[in-house]
């Protein structure tokens, strides 16, 4: 394994706040980014050496960014699988596009986890109306409706109680194929942050207590409470599983429910993640640094907690207008990712306040 030489180009396939937080991460130690994205606002280009904008889909474009390109990471899993195939033999592409695969349908993701050991709530596929009648009987009620593929922060979701017409979820969700998933009892959600470099060494971050508003996430306490802790070793376990059976390179993030009887797998993201942005000033290596050092055949970093007590909150919507107030706080460190407009439900940046 040679690795890659500062000055050298990485491509990165999307260009959103990920990518944007990995293309600082890469020229802290001296790489070039190319962002590839069909954003022409995109705000990763905006801290890029070199930016293409193009459809994903677009096969002349991509074989012309692989050339451009040493090694081709993805900052969100929804990356045409299809298409990447215009890369092979241009470029090495980490994660492998076999991680793309299995995240893009929630179905092949959790036949993946219960094969490889893991854990995860009852579910049955629903690809018509009469199957999503006897996919109810199977996972009972209530249940949540979830598109196959697409879908993140709550969307593509509808939830079934008991006494709903089926018929208006089925409708909520376009007719798509779905998943139905039985309910879990959980006491908390948490993830699983892991780094696996070319060799195959995995170092993981603390363990972050994820907590949720709408479908989206809001905090991440780290350190976690004892009943996550008590389940952090077998959760390690299945995403390192995971990741050796997909011979893995980089930050995978995989979400659980803490449950009685164990550790529940509920998704993965083949990404760096949201619940990881804490890392950039709570750990001794962020995990955006640490998918660049994999990527390109560095050593790993350091992974542990660089504070007592570390907490992220996300600036969602009109709240970013409050960051002069966050300012005040000299704990706390501001992160706004260059969105020109707010919404309701987009992530506008996050803070992350350290506690000695």
């Amino acid at each position: 394994m040679t690795p890659l030489s500062p000055g050298s180009t990485i491509g990165i396939l999307g260009g959103g706040q990920l990518g944007r937080m990995l293309a600082i991460a890469a020229a802290q130690l001296g790489y070039r980014c190319h962002i590839y994205s069909s954003d022409k606002n995109s705000i990763a280009a905006e801290v890029a050496a070199q930016f293409t904008c193009a459809a994903d889909e677009d096969i002349e474009s991509l074989s012309a960014f692989a050339d451009a390109c040493d090694v081709i990471t993805y900052e969100f899993e929804n990356v045409p699988v299809g298409p990447l195939a215009a890369i092979s033999g241009k470029a090495p592409l980490y994660p492998p596009a076999s991680a793309l695969d299995v995240a893009q349908n929630r179905v092949a993701e959790k036949e993946f986890a219960r094969s490889n050991g893991g854990t995860t709530a009852p579910f049955a596929k629903v690809t018509d109306r009469e199957t999503l009648d006897s996919a109810i009987e199977q996972v009972g009620l209530p249940a949540i409706l979830k598109t196959i593929r697409m879908g993140y922060d709550g969307k593509g979701q509808a939830r079934i109680r008991a006494g709903d017409d089926p018929a208006i979820h089925w409708d909520s969700v376009a007719h798509q194929p779905c998943v139905a998933e039985g309910f879990v009892t959980f006491s908390h959600e948490f993830s699983v942050i892991l780094v696996r470099s070319q060799d195959g060494e995995v170092r993981y971050w603390d363990t972050p207590h994820n907590i949720h508003a709408e479908g989206i996430l809001a905090k991440s306490l780290i350190p976690a409470p004892a009943e996550i802790i008590a389940q952090e070793e077998a959760a390690r376990a299945l995403a390192a599983k995971m990741a050796d059976a997909l011979d893995y390179v980089g930050v995978l993030t995989s979400e659980f429910f803490a449950t009685a009887d164990g550790p529940v797998f509920n998704e993965m993201a083949p990404r760096v993640h949201n619940s990881g942005h804490w890392t950039i000033e709570g750990a001794i290596t962020s995990q955006f640094e640490n998918h660049i050092r994999a990527i390109c055949g560095l050593p790993l970093g350091e992974t542990g907690r660089a504070a007592d007590k570390v907490e992220m909150t996300n600036i969602i919507g009109g709240t970013a207008d409050e960051w002069q107030a966050v300012l005040q706080d000299p704990a706390s460190h501001l992160h706004l990712y260059g969105k020109s407009e707010s919404r309701r439900g987009r992530k506008m940046g996050h803070v992350t306040k350290l506690f000695f």
